[in-house]
């Protein structure tokens, strides 16, 4: 599994942070996503599709 963001997508929503904070974080200057882990393990990837799902400006793609 490959996350990709794209931090001109994110509106800052921390919906990612709050369903996955080993993966996600959000800068503190401007709100927007960080991707901690680009590809996290197994144990991950149902927090990161749950992410990828909720995310109300659709910024999370993931590759499998």
């Amino acid at each position: 599994m490959k996350i990709i963001v794209d931090r001109d997508k994110c509106i800052g929503s921390g919906q990612c942070v709050m369903t996955e904070p080993a993966v996600f974080d959000q800068d503190e200057d401007d709100g927007l996503v960080v991707l901690l882990q680009a590809s996290p393990g197994a144990e991950y990837a149902a927090a990161v599709r749950d992410a990828a799902m909720i995310c109300p400006s659709q910024a999370i793609t993931i590759e499998e």
